[in-house]
């Protein structure tokens, strides 16, 4: 609309520019080249797919960034990670665990005592087996936003996600070409008008 940009990413590409040559295509760059205006208010990792919002004028963005640091904005995600959760179906869970930057092995991060206050809250969906490997498609509401917090909190659940080249084994990367990583889900009062807005991309996995 006038005032904010809803954009579905696909996995594989950056959200914005990197360092080098090589990494200037991206999410921010092709919108902006179609709308001039257009401001980042949040990231999803390169590997990750769904929903991202953008600005069209500074004010939105500030009322945005604000939203989202206060907790208002609404996102839902899903995972197909290994294993099966030993939870009931479709019944969430609260998972608290701190997450801190690994400074020897950037860009990865780590669960640990000192680390920033994490919670994720989940549900199992389904469970089955792919080529004898058990898998469970899970759904994942992130209340705090740490950078990588799906895939670290899953990885401490015993249940990394399938294709995730930073924090699965060998067996589990390899069971699928891409990150089973997707925003699906987004909601919020529209920054100018207050109504009530959620947006939905399907999971294409």
């Amino acid at each position: 609309d006038l005032h904010l940009l809803v954009l579905d990413k696909p996995a594989g590409l950056l959200c914005v520019p990197g360092r080098g040559p090589d990494k200037q295509d991206c999410l921010s760059a092709r919108t902006q080249a179609r709308w001039p205006e257009a401001l980042v208010v949040h990231r999803l990792d390169m590997a990750t797919s769904g929903i991202v919002l953008m600005a069209r004028s500074l004010t939105v963005q500030r009322q945005l960034s604000l939203a989202f640091e206060q907790r208002r904005v609404h996102k839902n995600y899903e995972a197909v990670v290994a294993g099966t959760p030993n939870a009931p179906l479709k019944q969430w869970q609260e998972l608290h665990a701190p997450i801190a930057a690994d400074w020897e092995r950037r860009p990865l991060r780590v669960i640990a005592v000192d680390g920033k206050p994490s919670h994720t809250r989940w549900q199992r969906l389904q469970s089955w087996e792919q080529d004898g490997l058990p898998i469970s498609r899970l759904r994942l509401e992130p209340v705090t936003g740490r950078t990588h917090q799906l895939r670290v909190h899953l990885q401490h659940l015993g249940h990394p996600i399938l294709g995730d080249a930073l924090y699965a084994p060998a067996q589990v990367q390899a069971a699928s070409p891409r990150l089973q990583l997707h925003a699906c889900d987004l909601g919020l009062e529209h920054p100018i008008t207050g109504q009530s807005m959620h947006w939905h991309s399907a999971v294409p996995f």
